[in-house]
This record gives structure tokens, C-alpha cells and sequence, in this order.
């Protein structure tokens, strides 16, 4: 009777919290509030031509206050969605946000997938000096990382795959705000140190760039989501597909349209030629890891077995801790 208590208040939070965000569609749109399908920390009601978002649960409101006003401003303009309004609202113990509604990319149509037209848009978000934006926190990429695996069992209870996903994890050099097994590092190559900014125009970073992060709106395909907007290495922004590509799961002739036309539009993050992969090696590793925690994590939760592609995940996590095992190997020889 405990568990059935439980859920039923569960289901009444998320009425009372869809019931809000409805109330704040019809103040600011112009069509009865629908529920769109997200993922499970996040609920967005869309009412007409806006869409609201209630942020997950723990978002804290400075962060998000700091990047809504940067986002409302005009250096992101034609790069980041610019908000309905920069507020941030609550409702119950969620920060809500209002939002231009777009057409997303649409998973059914992977040829037409705009990957060319997200790498300039990488490419021009790289290129805004972070001091000519107020303040921002660090961009939320590496931090994302940590907290995905630590969600994970750990010990005897740990599954198989959840024990190689951290052995994964804890072979990399640590990252900001990351248990990595030897402490914050920087140098070329890796994410900056806890506490430092990047210096110079390659400094802000989306924090959490996918495919599902663009939107078309008035014709234009266009960056959402600012949650992880801040401060930091540009490299994992393009962490993602670059680990898709290095696992199998990206064909190559994708990436190479990707990275070349973040090249062609004066990305930072690489370079404009030679070996992309003294930038983006360690990024892609801690997506790929990142990835593969959050497809254990799901199948658990499904009380299923991991598909095919989620098995790949794990695959590259063992190549990853041979990878680094071999490096360290080398480095005390």
C-alpha cells in the first residue's frame, strides 16, 4: 500500500505540475496546452506557436537565470533560440521557462538530418566571446558525465555492464568536477581545470549539443536548450558524434561532412586542419562512456536486456579501458 501511495502522488505532482505549465502556455500562447513526449526528468507543454519547460528537478535558478539573460540577448541571436521572455518561473518546486515553438529534427529521416547546418551553428556559438555575454557558469558537458555514471550500482550489486562502464570511467584523466581517479588536470588537450576559464573567442560552449538540440523555426534551423550554456572546452560539443563515429554507430562519410563544414564555417574547437583527435579523443571517450551509462540505466529501468546498439556502447568502454591502460602503461615505462 506504501508503493501504490507513492505513485499516486507521483501521478498527482505531474497533474498539478502539467495543469501549471498549461496555464502558463495559455498566458503566452495561443492554442489549447498539449503534453510533448521528452525525457523523464523534464515535462514541456506546448500551446500553440510557444512551448514550456518545466527544467529538472535540482536545476538551480542562478545558473539558469544567468543563461536565460544571455540567450535573450543579441550576440546569440540566430544561433540560440531566443526565449518568449527571460523569466524564469516556478511551478511547485520546478523552474519553468517559455520558448518559441520550432519544428524538431525529425528521427524518422535520417538522410535529411541537418548535420552540416548544426556544425555552423557550432562554429558561430564558438566564436562569441564569452565576455561579451554576462556571466556564465561553466558549460554543464563534463559534469554531465559523472553524474550519469554515479547513477549507476556499484559493488556486488553491479551488473557486468555497469562494472566495465566504470572501469571506463575512472581510466580517464580526471575532468572538472569529476571524480576522475587522479584529480582535476588541464593541459593540452584535456578540459581546463576546476575553477579556470579558457582564454580567448573559444569559450562558450553549448554544454550538450545532439541533433535533438535544433530546432526549424521561420524556415531556419536553429541551437535550443541553453541548461548546459556556459564556459569551456568548444571540443565537447562535437563530442557526441565524434564518439558515435569512433564507435561504428556514425558513418564515416557523416562525420566528415560534419567536421568539415564546422571547419569550413571557422570552428575553433579543432582547428582548420590536421588530426582533429589530439581535441577531441578524451571528449568522445567521456560521451562514449556517458552514453553507455545512460543506456544501462535504461535498460534496468525496462527490466530488459541492452539492444545492439547499446551493447556497442559497452564494447567501446572496454576498448577505452585497454586504451588508457596501454597509455599508462607507456607513461611509466
Amino acid at each position: 500500500m506504501g508503493e501504490t501511495c507513492g505513485v499516486d502522488e507521483t501521478l498527482r505532482a505531474s497533474g498539478e505540475l502539467i495543469d501549471e505549465l498549461g496555464r502558463i502556455g495559455l498566458r503566452y500562447g495561443d492554442a489549447p496546452p498539449v503534453v510533448l513526449p521528452t525525457r523523464p526528468d523534464v515535462v514541456i507543454v506546448r500551446a500553440g506557436s510557444v512551448v514550456v519547460k518545466a527544467h529538472a528537478p535540482g536545476a538551480g535558478r542562478e545558473p539558469l537565470a544567468a543563461r536565460m539573460r544571455a540567450v535573450a540577448g543579441p550576440e546569440l541571436r540566430g544561433i540560440l533560440l531566443e526565449p518568449v521572455t527571460d523569466e524564469v518561473m516556478s511551478a511547485g518546486d520546478r523552474l519553468v521557462t517559455v520558448w518559441p515553438a520550432g519544428t524538431p529534427v525529425d528521427p524518422e529521416d535520417p538522410d535529411a538530418a541537418p548535420w552540416e547546418a548544426g556544425a555552423r551553428l557550432l562554429a558561430g556559438l564558438h566564436a562569441v566571446p564569452a565576455g561579451a555575454l554576462p556571466p556564465l557558469p561553466p558549460a554543464g558537458g563534463p559534469a554531465r558525465v559523472g553524474r550519469t555514471v554515479a547513477r549507476l550500482a556499484s559493488g556486488p550489486a553491479a551488473s557486468a555492464a555497469e562494472r566495465v562502464v566504470r572501469r571506463a570511467f575512472d581510466s580517464l584523466p580526471g575532468l572538472p568536477g569529476l571524480p576522475g581517479p587522479t584529480g582535476p588536470q588541464s593541459g593540452p588537450g584535456l578540459p581546463y581545470a576546476a575553477g579556470e576559464r579558457p582564454a580567448g573567442p573559444c569559450s562558450l560552449a553549448h554544454g550538450d549539443w545532439h541533433l535533438g538540440q535544433m530546432v526549424r523555426v521561420r524556415g531556419e534551423w536553429i541551437l535550443i536548450d541553453a541548461d548546459d550554456l556556459g564556459v569551456g572546452d568548444p571540443a565537447w560539443d562535437l563530442a557526441r558524434p565524434a564518439a558515435w563515429f569512433a564507435a561504428g554507430l556514425l558513418e564515416p562519410e557523416v562525420w566528415h561532412r560534419f567536421l568539415a563544414a564546422y571547419r569550413a564555417a571557422g570552428g575553433c574547437a579543432v582547428g582548420a586542419g590536421g588530426d582533429p583527435w589530439e581535441r577531441l579523443d578524451l571528449p568522445a571517450q567521456a560521451l562514449t562512456v556517458q552514453l553507455a551509462a545512460a543506456a544501462v540505466a535504461a535498460a534496468g529501468r525496462e527490466g530488459r536486456e541492452l539492444d545492439e546498439v547499446e551493447q556497442v556502447l559497452i564494447d567501446s568502454c572496454q576498448r577505452i579501458v585497454r586504451f588508457r591502460s596501454a597509455c599508462h602503461s607507456a607513461d611509466t615505462q
